[in-house]
């Protein structure tokens, strides 16, 4: 027989529309893809009669999405994209962290405002405040369009909306220009900038209303937000005393305006390629959710706290929905790249990570004695390099599409950083490739196989992958991800692109990049191996137990074999040689690496399965998912204390982390659907093979039975009625010695 998997039963994939659904999360882009919470409407282009008339030739998208305290509005016209998120506390929330509050954000210049209100008379927790629907329309915020005039060059665009309060409020704080000062104050000590706050103006129209407005740094740009009562329905004149504005109980009508360039969004129509297209009429609002944040020159991260530039976001969503994106000039796939690319940092390679655009790169300049508007860039992170040239492999030689456009695509000359004037898009991949082959090397060749020739986070840096927050790898220097996949995967599409013809200067890549690859596949995995006795595992667990105050079982007397996994990173915090703590990041080789070295392939299989498979202390699997770390095994009381379930890469559940874990295991167990003499040696291993097909339709098990969460980026959970309940992570209390980010889902 020609194909060996036939003579067993065959592993069945889950529907590609689920691939698309939880792939999302990462860029942001499926926050805002609900369905049953969703509410969803087309509204036609001159929505709000108390606004000038748009000229808008397509219709307005509008969205809902509901997640208490937090309720999100999302609008979209040929004018420009609004984000609107009201927070009003539940009875049972903390109060440290969830105040009533109004926010705005735009993508166009990463802008936004917000206002902090709290009851005027009362305990706290007793003001409520919420978006009232249009008179006569099923939404809760209509478009706002005010031609330019006069010396501005832009015209006024934003929303309008009607917000309603239970009681009398006040509202002291009032933040207007950058998402990123907004983010700043909320997930910080929240210092408010006197920079920035000293250009608010607060003017009291003469017929009740008051408008705050604040000139942006650049003195071009004005930010507005607006509120006029609504006599019929109680709303009173807003008293002004200083900076504070004092509100009746009532409804108020609000807008919330500026005058900046905006950004070119892609209709779903631009966002998706010709094969899925119909994906528009079956699933409307997720296509419009996926335009929402994609737009010619960029997509965008997650709304509301970043909605800019992020290299490693966009470039993993990439690499998820690839099937079914645009391609081409104008497309999806070509706007993450050309993005990428155009903030490489030309004198050493680096791939940016985050870019500081708008009045908060202004505020940036200006601390360093410069007045500029020029955009900033954050090269800190050591992942985001490897990505690129797997995607540009993935394009620009595995598609048809992408091997037509190579030519003109890499003429193109770079515009967004002013540091690279005069480079086009070939000379800076090039440097960007000669970095990752250059800093690979030592490791690579004869002898060089010692963790000193690893990549190390950067000096001076306490991150450096995906798991950014301080504790997110227990301190280490050395990450698991970056060393056993990115680094290999990146060589690999290295030596792929010169095959290919790229990269002329260096014809001997073709070469050495795939014998560097397959150094680095071979023989990094073991720098991280961590293998526990069952005895040892078992009293482990009891400690963790009793640390942590885990209240649901400990299952110890599930323990019968040794415990086997790989560390987060080397080098970590209290002379910690590796941190001892079972992850999802194991998804990264899963996906991006197809091994050769049979031995070692079969038991990371094997070990990955297991790990999914087992509950909570001894794996990862828990009701609500699985988490992306379970520090029980570390042997140190600083692993329970740093990987909490109120910590941003603690024992919670990331959305994107369980769409990689998906895909991976897809594509291992895809390798043994080929000819015989092909497929690995696990395929015949039925012990191992059953393991990984259970691993995976039990990780897919569990996203169908939490499907109502994926919304959000990461969420937690509370043990209560003998089970883990989901929870906000932003709901609970955060660690001690961290700062309330409410690192929760991104809409938040």
């Amino acid at each position: 027989m020609k194909y060996r998997h036939l003579l067993r039963p065959r592993w069945i994939p889950r529907t590609f529309l689920f691939t698309l659904l939880y792939c999302l999360t990462m860029l942001g882009l499926f926050y805002i893809c609900l369905h049953a919470l969703a509410l969803y409407t087309h509204v036609p282009p001159i929505a709000a009669a108390q606004s000038p008339s748009t000229q808008c030739d397509a219709n307005a998208t509008y969205l809902q999405l509901s997640d208490p305290p937090y309720e999100n509005y999302f609008y979209s016209d040929c004018n420009s994209s609004t984000q609107v998120v009201v927070t009003s506390p539940l009875p049972d929330s903390n109060l440290t962290v969830i105040g009533p509050r109004l926010l705005i954000a735009w993508p166009a210049g990463n802008s936004g405002a917000v206002i902090f209100f709290s009851p005027s008379h009362g305990i706290n927790g007793t003001l409520s405040i919420s978006l009232q629907n249009l008179t006569g329309q099923q939404r809760a915020l209509g478009t706002f369009y005010q031609p330019a005039s006069g010396n501005e060059s832009h015209p006024r665009v934003g929303v309008t909306g009607s917000l309603s309060l239970n009681s009398s409020a006040r509202a002291d704080t009032a933040i207007l220009g950058s998402i990123r000062a907004i983010r700043d104050f909320t997930e910080g000590p929240s210092i408010l900038v006197p920079t920035i706050q000293g250009g608010n103006k607060i003017v009291d129209d003469g017929t009740g209303g008051v408008s705050i407005s604040r000139l942006w740094l650049d003195n071009v740009t004005t930010t507005t937000l607006s509120f006029a009562p609504d006599e019929a329905s109680g709303g009173a004149a807003i008293a002004i005393e200083n900076t504070t504005l004092f509100f009746k109980p009532g409804n108020y009508s609000f807008t919330a305006s500026f005058n900046y360039p905006q950004l070119d969004q892609l209709s779903p129509q631009q966002v998706l390629n010709n094969a899925s297209q119909t994906l528009i009429d079956q699933y409307t609002e997720q296509a419009d959710s996926l335009a929402f944040l994609s737009y010619t020159d960029k997509l965008l991260a997650g709304a509301w706290r970043f909605l800019t530039y992020f290299g490693r976001d966009s470039m993993i969503s990439l690499l998820l929905l690839q099937p079914i994106l645009s391609e081409g000039e104008g497309g999806a796939i070509e706007a993450v790249i050309g993005a990428v690319l155009e903030r490489i940092n030309r004198t050493d390679g680096s791939v940016c990570h985050e870019e500081t655009i708008g009045d908060y790169a202004t505020y940036l300049n200006l601390q360093q004695n410069i007045w500029s508007t020029a955009p900033q860039y954050d090269y800190k992170m050591i992942d985001t390099d490897f990505f690129l040239p797997i995607i540009m492999y993935e394009y620009f030689v595995r598609r048809d599409v992408g091997r037509e456009r190579q030519e003109a695509f890499f003429s193109t000359q770079a515009t967004v950083d002013p540091a690279n004037e005069g480079l086009d898009y070939g000379a800076l991949a090039l440097v960007s490739a000669e970095k990752i082959v250059n800093i690979t090397s030592a490791f690579a060749v004869r002898g060089g196989q010692v963790k000193e020739n690893l990549i190390h986070l950067k000096e001076g840096q306490v991150v450096g992958q995906w798991r950014d927050s301080t504790y997110g790898i227990g301190g280490g220097r050395i990450p698991y991800d970056v060393n056993t996949a990115l680094v290999p995967a990146a060589l690999r599409a290295i030596a792929g692109l010169s095959v290919a013809g790229f990269f002329p200067e260096h014809i001997e890549w073709a070469d050495t990049a795939s014998q560097y690859a397959q150094v680095w596949e071979d023989e990094t995995l073991h720098f991280f191996e961590v293998d526990i006795a069952a005895e040892e595992a078992q009293a482990l667990v009891r400690s963790y137990i009793d640390e942590s105050g885990f209240a649901g079982p400990a299952s110890v007397d599930s323990i019968t074999a040794d415990i086997r996994f790989h560390g987060l990173a080397l080098e970590g915090n209290n002379n910690q040689p590796i941190i001892k703590v079972m992850n999802t990041d194991d998804c990264f080789r899963l996906f991006l690496v197809n091994s050769t070295n049979q031995t070692q392939l079969t038991l990371f299989l094997d070990q990955s399965a297991d790990n999914i498979l087992r509950p909570f202390p001894i794996g990862l699997s828990t009701s609500i998912g699985v988490l992306v770390a379970n520090p029980a095994y570390g042997g140190d009381p600083v692993y329970a204390a740093n990987f909490t379930n109120n910590a941003y890469h603690g024992t919670v559940v990331w959305s994107w982390q369980l769409a990689m874990l998906a895909a991976g295991l897809e594509r291992q167990l895809d390798r043994c659907n080929t000819l015989i003499a092909h497929a690995p040696d696990f395929c015949f291993d039925t012990s191992v093979y059953s393991k990984v097909r259970r691993a995976y339709n039990h990780l897919w098990d569990l996203i169908d039975a939490n499907s109502a969460f994926l919304s959000s980026e990461v969420w937690s959970w509370v043990y209560s009625g003998g089970d883990f309940v989901y929870t906000p992570l932003g709901a609970l209390p955060p660690p001690a010695g961290q700062s309330p980010t409410g690192e929760g889902p991104l809409i938040y």
